[in-house]
């Protein structure tokens, strides 16, 4: 999509306001803004940063996006000029210059993508589990549940790693996957490891809890779809973190 340029630069406006500062009625930043997302990449790093717990430097959003940072700088950039995101500077150990990290600013027009108050919401019953002292198998137990739940909309002999490499790529884990023949060449072992984890910042802080639940999300989906299998799932503190490996026939059907 083209874009006329836009000026955000010059004078303020009508007792002090910067351009980036709309008044009320006034299109004319809205319209820059909305400019500013109409290219492609613009869209896609306004998206990485709106689902990111955390502010982000230029090479962390580079790497996400698989694009050079030389690249996503200049339109991280025409971001801020235009009001949508703010940058503070990070100081690294060693020499070096000061990294810029960026996130959505606070006053940028909602446009249906910043984050939901559901983190915030996950963050407070995470605590209260962890006070209460639940077993693992009974915070497994929860995510079966679920998981069960987003097995019912799949028809009946839906692959089943196909199915959960779906549902966890709609969940926002970007898996991959990769599948190992045994030993007689008619079954092996799919591993699934999660390139992104969006509750990572709350796993963190309590992966007991969280990778509990995952793990019976994934148990539930399986048995769901297919029946019961055995799983072999790796949490966040394991020496291969944050991958799940489950049985699969990979020979010629019977």
């Amino acid at each position: 999509m083209s874009e006329d340029p836009v000026s955000v630069d010059g004078p303020t406006v009508d007792g002090g306001l910067p351009p980036t500062a709309p008044r009320s009625g006034d299109r004319s930043p809205r319209l820059a803004i909305l400019k500013a997302l109409g290219d492609n990449t613009r869209y896609a790093i306004y998206l990485e940063l709106a689902r990111s717990p955390a502010p982000r430097s230029t090479a962390q959003i580079a790497e996400s996006l698989d694009l050079h940072v030389n690249t996503v700088r200049p339109h991280l950039e025409r971001m801020r000029e235009v009001g949508l995101l703010d940058v503070r500077s990070e100081s690294r150990r060693g020499v070096g210059r000061p990294q810029h990290l960026y996130s959505l600013a606070a006053d940028a027009p909602s446009l249906g993508l910043e984050p939901s108050p559901y983190p915030t919401i996950a963050r407070m019953l995470l605590r209260l589990a962890a006070e209460a002292g639940l077993e693992p198998d009974t915070i497994a137990a929860a995510g079966r549940d679920q998981g069960e739940l987003d097995a019912r909309p799949w028809p009946a002999g839906a692959p089943p790693v196909e199915a959960l490499m779906t549902e966890l790529d709609a969940l926002g884990f970007d898996p991959e996957v990769a599948i190992e023949a045994g030993v007689d060449d008619d079954d092996g072992v799919a591993t699934i490891a999660f390139a992104h984890c969006p509750f990572a910042e709350l796993a963190e802080s309590n992966p007991s809890v969280v990778c509990a639940l995952h793990r019976g999300m994934v148990e539930g989906f399986l048995a769901g779809i297919d029946g019961p299998c055995p799983v072999s799932f790796h949490t966040l503190v394991d020496r291969e973190p944050c991958l799940v490996e489950i049985p699969v026939a990979v020979g010629p059907p019977a």
